[in-house]
């Protein structure tokens, strides 16, 4: 068993200790942050300041692909995550009647909760595991390296392999080091420094700028309404609901970073009037919900892949990333939490494999290039296509206006619902589940039905909108 060192304790760095510990392994968990979740779920959501993780205020909603990994593999973390008030919501549940049951529905499910939530779960299980140790308050400030056996660099020089890392206190070996803090996490700068080539980075501007506020439901309201909640998406801008724990939710906005009305939406009034424009905003927000938070920005995000191997094999070995360190998608299509679930559970089901060889690290990168690379290629183009809408008031022809239909059939019609419920919940890529002939069929015979239907009109128009968020 392997001696797993983790960098970061955030939920990717939770989950990997936590899995590894539950495999056998011993782990140590480095976190900057003095403070650990656990004091209250209000209180740490609305009075912690993170400034090292501000989507952590941001809605969040975990997909399928993250129920499944917490159900099989933590299910007492996921039953406290019931018990501290999150949610389930079925994808089917949106029709007035569940249309019968398929294999693979039991995919389908979301799990509704703050981020906080499911920090509060892992957190508590942690402390538990007599094989875990906690550090919080210890800023990882370097590795301690030592000469990787068996592998070269281009140079013909012996590799590096991280053997530990250095706080401000001590010195910290281990088998294994797990990156788990993100990409604001510093860890590019740390293997400069040790002498390391960088890593391969990919990155995609989203142009993208987000604006969301947190409510509370009024007493006596236990669940607002079935629908319609989900996103709605204009010609230039977009409104989406996210249904949370114990009667929280969030409306959230978004536009182009271009878009010269963007600031205004900082202004609780503007974000409010802007917010009732879409059927979304004014379902929920009829209901006379408390807010609880101020509009909360989020915007200069990007989808970042970033490699640890290039074209001579790996750049450091006895490191491997997880999380956001390897993958940061924009938050539009939810992956994050269940792609850095994939990689946790990955690492602690292979920490015995010989985990400081450079064989482990070019067996992660596979893995990774493999399982998570499709998702994160996908919610590029996915982002590609909003921010050309957005920017150009594009996408309203050709295969962009057979794929907005498909999404807006899917609302009607239970079987292509359930395939667009499928890519959603990464249970099946879009190229397979779209491409099913029958889905095609039932698509065709909507936009059939339908010959003048012109995609991305909901909410205002563009005089409406600028009447809405000026002042």
């Amino acid at each position: 068993m392997a001696h797993v060192l983790v960098i970061g304790g955030g939920v990717g760095g939770l989950a990997t200790a936590l899995l590894a510990v539950r495999r056998g392994h011993t782990a140590e968990l480095f976190e900057r942050d003095t403070r650990a979740p656990g004091a209250a779920l209000d209180r740490d959501f609305f009075g912690w300041r993170r400034p090292t993780v501000p989507q952590a205020a941001q809605p969040h909603t975990l997909l399928g692909a993250a129920r499944a990994v917490l159900r099989d593999d933590l299910p007492d973390v996921y039953a406290e995550m019931l018990r501290l008030g999150a949610r389930e919501r079925h994808e089917l549940d949106w029709f007035d009647v569940r249309p019968p049951a398929a294999p693979g529905d039991d995919d389908l499910v979301m799990v509704q909760a703050r981020r906080i939530v499911l920090e509060t779960a892992l957190t508590t299980a942690l402390r538990a595991e007599p094989g875990a140790v906690l550090r919080y308050g210890e800023q990882v400030t370097g590795l301690i390296t030592a000469p990787a056996a068996g592998d070269t660099g281009p140079d013909g020089r012996s590799g590096i392999r991280v053997a530990g890392v250095t706080t401000p206190a001590a010195g910290h070996e281990g088998d294994l080091v797990v990156d788990a803090a993100g990409r604001r996490g510093g860890i590019e700068r740390r293997l400069g420094a040790v002498g390391c080539r960088p890593p391969v980075v990919e990155r995609h501007r989203t142009g993208l700028a987000y604006f969301c506020r947190w409510y509370r439901l009024p007493a006596g309201v236990e669940e607002g309404p079935r629908r319609p909640w989900a996103v709605t998406g204009g010609p230039f801008a977009g409104c989406a609901v996210f249904p949370a724990d114990n009667g929280v939710f969030a409306v959230t906005l978004f536009v182009h970073t271009a878009d010269p009305t963007r600031s205004a939406l900082r202004d609780p009034a503007v974000f409010e009037r802007a917010a009732r424009s879409f059927a979304p905003g004014e379902a929920w927000l009829t209901l006379g919900a408390e807010p609880l938070s101020g509009v909360l920005a989020a915007a200069g995000l990007d989808n970042r892949w970033s490699a640890l191997v290039d074209e001579h094999g790996p750049v450091v070995t006895g490191l491997v990333p997880v999380g956001d360190s390897i993958t940061h998608t924009n938050p539009t299509l939810g992956q994050g939490v269940s792609l850095a679930l994939w990689a946790a559970r990955r690492v602690a089901r292979t920490a015995h494999r010989d985990p400081g060889s450079a064989r482990y690290a070019r067996d992660h990168h596979v893995w990774a290039e493999r399982v998570l690379k499709p998702w994160f290629d996908f919610q590029v183009a996915a982002d590609a296509a909003i921010g050309e809408r957005f920017a150009n008031r594009a996408g309203r022809t050709g295969a962009a206006r057979e794929v907005a239909a498909l999404f807006e059939c899917a609302l009607e019609d239970p079987e292509v619902m359930r395939a667009r419920a499928r890519v959603r919940h990464l249970a099946e890529p879009p190229a397979r589940a779209y491409a099913d002939p029958e889905v095609r069929a039932r698509v065709a015979r909507w936009l059939a039905a339908r010959p003048d239907y012109v995609p991305h009109e909901a909410g205002p128009d563009r005089e409406q909108w600028e009447k809405l968020t000026a002042g």
